[in-house]
This record gives structure tokens, C-alpha cells and sequence, in this order.
């Protein structure tokens, strides 16, 4: 159980990231950044939910973590698909788009 909240946490942790990911010129210092930055957050929620750096928890934690990722990309491309100002913060696309 504890292991599936930290892998939710992951997940959402990393669609914003994501999201800027898409915005960046691939292999760019910011698209690199946008990878990155989320990995002390994980070994941090690692560490304090207590399931630790088992070798079970490894495909599950890098498969919520790319997926996150990919979905906040899924999400960059739809709104900029269907016309929307989109720029590198998906919190702000959002709000400009429900205000």
C-alpha cells in the first residue's frame, strides 16, 4: 500500500516536470533540468515512506516516473493542439484556460 502511494506521489510529482520537458529543445540544459530535478524529491519519499531502495520497488518507481512525465507531455501537446496559449508552466496554462 505504501508503495503504491509513494508511486502515485511520483506520478504526480512528475507531470508538471513533464509538461516543461515538452515545452524545451531536446537535450537542452532545461529539458535535462526537467528530468532531473525530481530525483531528490523521490529518494526523499523514498527514504521517509520507508520502502526503502529494495530492488522491487525500482521497476515501479521508474515506471510512475516516466509515466508521469509522458502524460504531462500528452497534456502540452492536447492543449497546444487545440489552440490554447501554452507556455512552460502547466499551473498557469491551466488557469488562464478555466479563467
Amino acid at each position: 500500500m505504501i508503495l503504491a502511494l509513494a508511486a502515485l506521489i511520483d506520478f504526480i510529482i512528475n507531470i508538471p516536470f513533464g509538461y516543461w520537458r515538452a515545452s524545451e529543445k531536446q537535450f537542452s540544459f532545461n529539458w535535462f533540468l526537467s528530468i532531473h530535478i525530481t530525483i531528490p524529491f523521490i529518494v526523499l519519499l523514498r527514504h521517509y515512506s520507508g520502502i526503502g531502495f529494495a530492488l522491487y520497488t525500482y521497476p515501479i518507481m521508474i515506471l510512475s516516473f516516466f509515466s508521469g512525465q509522458y502524460f504531462g507531455k500528452i497534456i502540452y501537446k492536447y492543449l497546444k493542439k487545440k489552440g490554447y496559449s501554452v507556455s512552460k508552466c502547466i499551473c498557469k496554462d491551466v488557469f488562464n484556460i478555466y479563467k
